[in-house]
């Protein structure tokens, strides 16, 4: 699996499609076989595999192997970026926002 380690490009296209978003909220409620995740989808196991290996690259998603079954599961690493990079900008927006807020209560006070 490639690190998402700062990769916020890979997370954000892994979730830009709306399939993927909902392997990830079905892997949120626990681990699943590859089939078992497929089946309520209207696509091919192939095309399923397909977006695990998308979601693995991210840091989203783990598959293991045991076996014949395939078993996903969510992984932390991915989401953990999107965490940091959204903390960083609300960071960044809520400064820019206390200043705006101080240069309109200097004007007022004028």
């Amino acid at each position: 699996m490639a690190s998402p380690k700062g990769d916020i490009g890979r997370v954000f296209h892994a979730l830009g499609d709306p399939t993927r978003r909902a392997i990830v909220e079905r892997l949120s409620e626990g681990p699943i076989s590859v089939s078992g995740l497929a089946a309520p989808f209207s696509i091919t196991l192939t095309a399923v595999v397909q977006h695990l290996q998308i979601l693995e690259e991210s840091g989203l998603a783990r598959t293991e192997k045991s076996g014949r079954v395939r078993t996903c599961r969510i992984e932390t690493a991915g989401l953990s970026v999107l965490e940091q990079w959204i903390k960083d900008r609300r960071s960044l927006w809520e400064r820019r926002l206390d200043r705006l807020a101080e240069i309109l209560a200097e004007q007022e006070g004028k």
